[in-house]
C-alpha cells in the first residue's frame, strides 16, 4: 500500500470510495498536457471523481515551445482558460516557409488574421501545463493531481474495468498498490506503459534516422522577426518563432532537424541530451531570413537538446473495455504541422463529451474513437510526408540552387492546394472550427 501520499484514501476501497457525486471515477495515466486537460474537460463536463497520476515527483519547466493551433485554442476556451493562457503566450499572426538560400517560398496569416474565431498561439510547454496543473488542483482539488506514481501494469476485469498497478516513488522509500476504476485514461505520452499493456510487444518509438535539437533564446525584439519560420531543404530544417515578450526582449523558440551521422548513432535511446550548441550550430551557419539570423538566435540559447525523431505506428484500435489511450499515447506523430499538443487538446474534449453522453463507460470510449482515431492517424501519415513543409523539399527538389521567383518554381495554386489539404486532414478550416465547439456537453446530459 502507498502511505504518505495524498492517494492513501483511495486506496482502501480499491480506489472506488472517492468523495463526490457518484458517477464514474476516472484514473488518467499521465499529467503532461493531454492528461491534465482531460481531467479539466470531465470536471466541465460534470465528472468529478478523476485522479491523474504522474510520475514525475514535481512539476518541471520541461521542454521548448509549441504552438496550439484555433482548434485547440477553442476548445481551451471553452474550459475557461484563455485569458491565463495568453498572459504567457503570443499569438502566431504569420507563417513564413523559406529555402535555405533565403528565397520565401510560401506565407500565409495564421490564427484571427486567417478569419479564425480564436487565435493561433505560441507557447512555452512549461506555462502551458502550469496554466492547466493549476486549474486542476482549483477545480477539483488538490489530491486529484497525484505525482511520484506511475502506472506499471494493466489487467481487463471480467466486468470491462480495468485494474491498475501502481508504483509511488518518494526517494529512497517505494509503495506498490492496485485500483479499480471505472475509467482508465492512458495519456503517458509516446512510451506509455498503458498503451504497453494494450499491445503488448509493439516494443519502442521507431527512428527514422533524423536528430531534432530544440531550446529556447531571449533575445532583443529588433533581432527576431513577428512572424513564424520554417526553413530548410530536402535534408535539414529550422523552426523559430517568438512566444513572449518580456521588456525589450522576446522569448524565442527553435527546433532544427537532419539526419544523424554516423557518430551521432548512441542518441537514438537517449531522449532529452542536454548538448552544446556548437555540436550543430554549423550546420545552419549563413541561414538568415529576412533579418532574422539563425545562427544568432542559436547563440543565444542558455542550453539544447537532441532528441531522435520518433512517432509511433496507427493503432487499429485505442480502446479495450474502459480503458482508452489519448494524445502522444495513442497517436504520436512527427513534430510537422504544430499538431502534437493540438490534437491532445481536442482528443480530451472529444473524450469528456463520449464519457457524458453515454451510459455504458465502454461504449462512450469506442464512439470518442470512431471520433477521434480516423483524423489522428491521417495525420499520422501526412505528417510522415512532411505535411505542408513538403513545399520546402519541392522547392529545393526544382531550384536546389535557390530561386528569384517561387511561383516560376511551384505554382500559387499548388503552394495553396499543399496547405488546404493539410488543414482540411487536420480539421483546421476556419469555416468548420469558426461553427464552435462540437463537445460541449448539454445541461443534464449525464446518463
Amino acid at each position: 500500500m502507498i502511505h504518505g501520499s495524498p492517494y492513501e484514501p483511495f486506496l482502501p476501497d480499491g480506489g472506488r470510495d472517492l468523495p463526490g457525486s457518484g458517477l464514474l471515477h476516472v484514473v488518467v495515466a499521465g499529467g503532461g498536457i493531454a492528461g491534465l486537460t482531460t481531467a479539466l474537460a470531465l470536471h466541465a463536463a460534470g465528472f468529478d471523481r478523476v485522479t491523474v497520476v504522474e510520475s514525475s515527483r514535481e512539476s518541471r519547466s520541461v521542454g521548448a515551445g509549441l504552438n496550439l493551433l484555433p482548434p485547440a485554442v477553442r476548445e481551451l476556451d471553452a474550459l475557461g482558460l484563455l485569458p491565463r493562457l495568453e498572459a504567457g503566450a503570443l499569438r502566431t499572426r504569420e507563417l513564413r516557409y523559406y529555402h535555405r538560400s533565403g528565397g520565401l517560398i510560401f506565407r500565409e496569416p495564421r490564427g484571427l488574421g486567417a478569419g479564425y474565431r480564436w487565435p493561433q498561439l505560441s507557447i512555452h510547454r512549461a506555462h502551458l501545463q502550469e496554466v492547466l496543473a493549476e486549474a486542476v488542483r482549483e477545480r477539483l482539488g488538490a489530491a486529484a493531481l497525484v505525482t511520484g506514481v506511475r502506472v506499471t501494469r494493466v489487467e481487463p476485469l471480467p466486468d470491462g474495468r480495468p485494474r491498475v498497478q501502481l508504483e509511488h516513488r518518494d526517494g529512497a522509500r517505494r509503495g506498490r498498490a492496485s485500483l479499480e476504476p471505472d475509467v482508465l485514461v492512458g495519456a503517458d505520452g509516446i512510451r506509455s506503459a498503458v498503451r504497453a499493456a494494450l499491445n503488448p510487444g509493439e516494443g519502442s518509438p521507431p527512428w527514422n534516422g533524423q536528430l531534432v535539437w530544440r531550446g529556447v533564446s531571449r533575445m532583443p525584439a529588433r533581432a527576431v522577426g513577428s512572424f513564424m519560420i520554417i526553413a530548410g531543404d530536402d535534408r535539414q530544417k529550422a523552426v523559430v518563432y517568438p512566444m513572449l515578450r518580456s521588456g525589450n526582449d522576446v522569448v524565442v523558440n527553435w527546433a532544427l532537424a537532419r539526419p544523424a551521422d554516423a557518430r551521432d548513432e548512441e542518441c537514438r535511446g537517449d531522449w532529452n541530451r542536454p548538448v552544446p550548441v556548437e555540436t550543430f550550430l554549423h550546420h545552419y551557419e549563413g541561414w538568415e531570413f529576412d533579418g532574422v539570423s539563425v545562427p544568432e538566435v542559436l547563440r543565444a540559447a542558455d542550453t539544447a537538446h537532441e532528441y531522435p525523431m520518433v512517432d509511433r505506428e496507427p493503432l487499429d484500435r485505442w480502446s479495450h473495455g474502459r480503458t482508452t489511450l489519448i494524445g502522444d499515447a495513442a497517436h504520436a506523430m512527427y513534430p510537422v504541422g504544430s499538431n502534437g499538443a493540438t490534437q491532445s487538446v481536442v482528443d480530451a474534449r472529444a473524450l469528456a463529451h463520449a464519457l457524458a453522453l453515454h451510459r455504458d463507460p465502454a461504449e462512450a470510449l469506442a464512439a470518442y474513437e470512431r471520433d477521434r482515431r480516423p483524423a489522428t492517424t491521417a495525420l499520422q501519415l501526412a505528417n510522415r510526408r512532411l505535411g505542408p513543409e513538403v513545399v520546402i523539399d519541392l522547392a529545393h527538389e526544382r531550384a536546389p540552387h535557390g530561386f528569384t521567383d517561387i511561383h516560376e518554381v511551384i505554382p500559387a495554386a499548388e503552394l495553396a492546394a499543399i496547405a488546404a489539404r493539410y488543414a482540411a486532414t487536420g480539421a483546421c478550416e476556419p469555416t468548420a472550427v469558426n461553427q464552435g465547439s462540437p463537445y460541449t456537453v448539454p445541461l443534464g446530459a449525464l446518463p
